[in-house]
């Protein structure tokens, strides 16, 4: 991918040519283009815009559901965890239909706001799983020793199971986030205008035109738009790896 953004259409359709270095001196010419010929920077803000939307908006409803389910004994609360879990297996093949007709009572078509709305029905089943395993590992005697000095409940829960919980937070928000940034299907259906669409959608849809493909641009915008998961990751890859391991387990 890095070595295709610098390469020269020369170089590329040349069957002679080693795909997998420089046969002819590099060129910024494939980034020129994807920063001046097209609104890559509009769309990255839209993706951006978007990710951070889907992160509040799962953290807000899968915080609440996984520590409800984990630690108040519900009668039932394994099984409903379950069966939310479920929902995250269900193809967005199937749903999107629906979705499109709440999309359209709410006036949201073709805005990015339809996909903050919809995008979390992806990520908050999985959250609210991966949450509850993480908070059933929190011991209940420091929950209950806070409530004993006279802590609320939500004192309790914001002023020590939360800051527990912190690598599982970062998981959650970490997958609902690359969820956002990486979805091609519904950003499909629900935006149509230029600038509108996030930066998987965009790129496709501007470079690759017909038989015709911009492989050099296409490359870079990959390239770019994999940078913010990129660097997600790797500084919060730590509680990552804890949150997904401790909320897997029992």
């Amino acid at each position: 991918m890095i070595i295709t953004t610098f390469k020269q259409n020369s170089d590329l359709y040349s069957e002679t040519n080693n795909p997998l270095w420089f046969n002819a001196p590099p060129t910024l010419s494939n980034i020129q283009y994807l920063l001046e010929q097209t609104r890559f920077l509009t769309w990255m803000a839209n993706s951006l815009i978007i990710g951070v939307g889907v992160v509040l908006i799962t953290l807000l409803t899968a915080v609440p559901a996984g520590y409800a389910l984990a630690r108040l004994r519900l009668p039932g609360a394994e099984q409903m965890g379950i069966a939310i879990f479920a929902t995250y297996l269900v193809p967005p093949t199937l749903v999107f239909i629906p979705l499109t007709r709440v999309v359209h009572v709410l006036g949201l078509q073709n805005t990015i706001w339809s996909l903050v709305l919809i995008l979390p029905t992806i990520s908050i089943p999985f959250s609210v799983w991966l949450l509850m395993g993480f908070f059933k590992n929190v011991p209940f005697e420091i929950e209950e020793a806070a409530l004993v000095d006279g802590a609320t409940r939500s004192q309790a829960v914001f002023h020590v199971v939360l800051p527990i919980s912190r690598a599982g937070l970062a998981a959650a928000g970490m997958f609902a986030f690359a969820i956002s940034i990486q979805a091609f299907l519904y950003p499909l259906v629900f935006t149509s205008s230029t600038a509108v669409k996030p930066v998987t959608l965009g790129v496709v849809t501007d470079l690759v035109r017909g038989d015709l493909f911009y492989w050099g641009s296409l490359m870079a915008g990959a390239l770019f738009a994999g940078l913010p998961v990129a660097i997600l990751f790797n500084y919060f890859m730590d509680d990552f790896v804890e949150g997904i391991t401790a909320g897997s387990t029992k």
